[in-house]
């Protein structure tokens, strides 16, 4: 049990002059959970791509149960028994559920897929983990969470001797996320080796044996996680003194509320999609931040979107300084309101477009004289933007797919803050990125008001939303249950309003 079962010794990897992995080495034991943790961009994507051959590295030894490896490509990784599920979810959306569970191994009759059999298989598979669901439907037309329990499972159907799992549970239910972790456990029992990747520290101490930290690409601990107390671990990811964290709280936003201004900004009235959307109302003055809460399926992202026009609606309007908004995004992005979707992978960055071309997509439109784009113009903007937010780049060219998480995320920040919008709807803003990104997020919204933005915050993070909002509207099955300002916003009210029953609940 002592002898690892995937190792990296002494291992570097360089991108265009930037080192990645800076001499590190990570053993992953027989029937262990270990938690690999770091800020985005401290090399944990690096170093899984090392691990399931979709990078080589420049330098040091990859072993596999003792002995030296070279995986070339991930099909060699997963051949020795190496799955890996990603926290975007990395399969063919518009194949089946079993196409995709079984996909490169269906069960075949005469040469051919026998997608009876397929199905039949699929479907065992998925409700052994809870997972009800109609394998014969194309997988992009299913939720995210949804998605990622496929995901997990076909990674688990593969006999697999080590399985990694990068922010797992990024995209789950609270229900989901208990189904997750009894698979773990299952897995655990079997003594597969799990390597863990999340930012939720309440999950890291629930299930990981041992941790190992990377910052800035270099290896700064790794042992037992039950002998590191919390704080200590978000001080070595950080590289900051425990009394500065202490001193600093659990979010970055400001203790005083915002200022805002005396009349909406940004007024949705009406906003109505049967099932998902029943007469939604939500106001936005300038410097002031609105809250949107509600468990999964509530309606926020669909209001979202509704406002920016990348929702069909039923009926209601949308009002921009009192006039009423066309239900285009084009109309809306034009008028000054912006939104930085859920999904970065899906609905964000375009992956093989540089740093450069992501930052100035939105706002070429007003970049451009003549049909002509300056590139003066383009460059002072994106400079701006990567030295305001702390984009962690090798340079403006290189593609925003070789990125962490985190500084995705940013980039996206800089797309729509590069438009000047006067209202920007934020979706999920720090989900997925680690502990630092999440700061810098959470104190450029505060910065944002401050400048007299009309932001929309949609967390599921409760701390988050109530820190961050100076007013909450509760969301519950489509429907407006509740409105939170001053004093009453807080995570018991909050709660209280999404768990009330349905009769008498404010509005």
């Amino acid at each position: 049990m002592d002898q690892p079962v995937l190792e990296l010794v002494d291992g570097t990897k360089d991108f265009l002059g930037t080192r990645a992995l800076d001499h590190v080495s990570f053993a992953l034991r027989p029937g262990e959970i270990h938690a690999l943790v770091g800020e985005n961009g401290a090399g944990k994507s690096t170093l899984i791509k090392v691990l399931t051959g979709v990078y080589r590295p420049d330098s040091g030894e990859l072993r596999h149960r003792g002995r030296p490896v070279s995986f070339s490509r991930p099909v060699q990784a997963q051949q020795a028994g190496i799955s890996t599920i990603y926290q975007e979810v990395n399969l063919v959306p518009l194949r089946s559920v079993a196409g995709n569970v079984f996909l490169g191994r269906e069960p075949r009759r005469l040469g051919l897929i026998d997608w009876r059999r397929t199905n039949e298989l699929a479907g065992e598979l998925l409700a052994g983990y809870g997972i009800d669901v109609d394998v014969r439907r194309p997988l992009g037309t299913l939720g995210v969470g949804t998605q990622q329990m496929v995901a997990l499972a076909r990674a688990v159907s593969t006999d697999a001797g080590v399985v990694i799992m990068d922010e797992p549970t990024s995209s789950l239910e609270p229900r989901e996320v208990e189904t997750l972790f009894a698979v773990v456990e299952r897995l655990h029992s079997r003594g597969i080796a799990i390597l863990y990747v999340s930012h939720r520290m309440d999950e890291l101490y629930r299930i990981c044996d041992r941790v190992t930290v990377l910052r800035d690409g270099k290896l700064v601990h790794t042992g037992a996680l039950a002998e590191v107390p919390r704080i200590e671990l978000v001080s070595m990811m950080l590289g900051r003194s425990i009394g500065e964290i202490e001193r600093h709280g659990a979010t970055t936003f400001s203790d005083e509320g915002h200022v805002a201004g005396a009349e909406p900004l940004l007024r949705a009235e009406g906003l109505t999609s049967t099932p998902k959307l029943s007469d939604v109302s939500v106001s936005i003055r300038p410097g002031e931040v609105v809250g949107l809460a509600g468990l999964l399926g509530s309606g926020r992202s669909e209001t979202a979107r509704a406002i920016v026009g990348a929702f069909p609606l039923q009926s209601g309007t949308v009002y921009l300084a009192g006039k009423p908004l066309r239900p285009t995004v084009g109309a809306a992005v034009r008028s000054g309101v912006a939104m930085l979707a859920e999904d970065r992978k899906a609905d964000g960055i375009i992956g093989n477009l540089s740093v450069r071309e992501n930052i100035v997509l939105a706002a070429l439109p007003r970049l451009s004289r003549f049909g002509v784009v300056s590139r003066a113009r383009q460059d002072r903007i994106v400079e701006t933007f990567m030295t305001r937010l702390r984009i962690k780049a090798s340079s403006p060219d290189q593609p925003v797919a070789e990125l962490s998480g985190g500084n995705q995320q940013k980039v996206l920040l800089a797309r729509w803050l590069a438009t000047e919008p006067q209202v920007l709807l934020l979706d999920e803003p720090t989900r997925g990125i680690d502990v630092g990104a999440k700061a810098e997020v959470q104190a450029l919204i505060d910065e944002l008001a401050a400048d007299g933005l009309g932001v929309l915050l949609i967390s599921s993070d409760m701390e988050e939303l109530v820190d961050g909002s100076d007013r909450v509207v509760v969301l519950r099955d489509g429907a407006v249950v509740d409105e939170l300002s001053g004093d009453a916003v807080s995570a018991d009210n909050v709660l209280a309003a999404i768990a009330a029953p349905t009769t008498g609940a404010g509005t």
